[in-house]
């Protein structure tokens, strides 16, 4: 029986909500991950220092007793964030802040309205060895939502590292051939994350034969050649500028079925399952560890995880829902098949 024994990996983008069905989903990230990137977009947003910790307290109590697992907190950049508050920030061991444009994805009301009037902050961010994560599409009305990510980067992030040159920047969920480019192409300063739904699926899985509201997720589900492309660039020469950020987003299966469903796909449970079947179909499941385990790891200064996981080709079959809180979350891949499982940990 064939088994892969790879550092155990993180996830360095996954959204596990607040009260019950944080209790709720946190143990399917720590049971795979050594860390986890928590995103601050609550209601209301994760904005001090004070919110960061509370809500890390919160997520260590819903760890299993016994599992060493870390979650790593992130700060809600607005409009009033200042560079005094990114120094408390470092201070207190958080090690990102999250640029939400307003209105561009779940609980981003509370955006920034014009990042070029907080360059100061970026500054601070780029002095204080933190890293500055992005949701890269505009928000513009005028612009068509499969274009909104390329916009982004010519609008917004181009000219913020040719301001802010030693900003370090993760390009967050990249969709598009675009994107990909843009990293590939940039100094050693600029990484990104890429999702197991962007490696998986292309526009046509949400959309040809009925709408699919379980893979409906923000930045949307592009073109195959955009698809193509992100694979390509998670195993090709530059594969070191890119790592496991799952993106994942649970919302009841209520908030997803309806006649304007949330964006988000949950993808915790089989995280690591997934991304071991797309690297094997591209070829590369030698290339799997690195992005992981280590590529996210050494971008953000953290050591690797000392711990190791084992996977082996054994099928499983992914749970038709899972428990969330009083409600229950529809998984990515539902009911299919996935080629990998985890066989232990230590």
């Amino acid at each position: 029986m064939q088994t892969l024994t790879i550092i155990q990996p993180d996830d360095f983008h996954v959204h596990v909500r607040d009260g019950d069905g944080l209790r709720a989903v946190v143990p399917h990230t720590a049971r795979q991950m050594g860390r986890a990137l928590m995103m601050p977009n609550l209601k209301p947003p994760v904005t001090t220092v004070a919110q960061a910790l509370a809500y890390k307290e919160k997520i260590l109590a819903a760890v299993p007793q016994g599992n060493p697992f870390e979650p790593l907190m992130s700060l809600y950049l607005t409009d009033h964030t200042t560079p005094a508050t990114v120094r408390e920030a470092k201070a207190a061991g958080i090690v990102a802040f999250k640029l939400y444009p307003a209105g561009a994805t779940t609980n981003s009301d509370s955006g920034v309205t014009d990042l070029f009037k907080l360059l100061p902050v970026l500054e601070e961010i780029a002095a204080q060895d933190m890293r500055f994560l992005v949701h890269g599409e505009v928000t513009d009305p005028e612009i068509d939502i499969f274009d909104r990510e390329a916009v982004f980067i010519e609008r917004v992030l181009l000219p913020v590292l040719a301001k802010v040159p030693d900003l370090k920047v993760v390009f967050e969920h990249i969709t598009t051939a675009d994107a990909a480019e843009l990293v590939c192409g940039a100094g050693d300063n600029v990484a990104a994350t890429v999702t197991p739904q962007h490696l998986m699926f292309n526009r046509n899985h949400l959309l040809v034969g009925g709408v699919r509201p379980h893979f409906y997720c923000l930045p949307i589900l592009k073109r195959e050649r955009h698809r193509r492309a992100l694979l390509d660039a998670v195993t090709g020469a530059q594969a070191h500028k890119f790592f496991l950020g799952t993106d994942s987003a649970p919302h009841p299966r209520h908030a997803k079925e309806n006649a304007c469903g949330c964006a988000g796909v949950f993808s915790a449970a089989t995280a690591i399952e997934l991304y071991a079947q797309i690297f094997e179909q591209a070829g590369a499941l030698d290339k799997l560890q690195a992005f992981a385990s280590q590529n996210g790891a050494r971008f953000y200064g953290l050591p690797e995880n000392p711990r190791t996981i084992t996977l082996v080709k054994q099928p499983q079959r992914v749970p038709e829902r899972f428990d969330f809180g009083a409600d229950e979350v529809i998984p990515m891949c539902a009911g299919e098949e996935l080629a990998w499982r985890i066989q232990s940990d230590r």
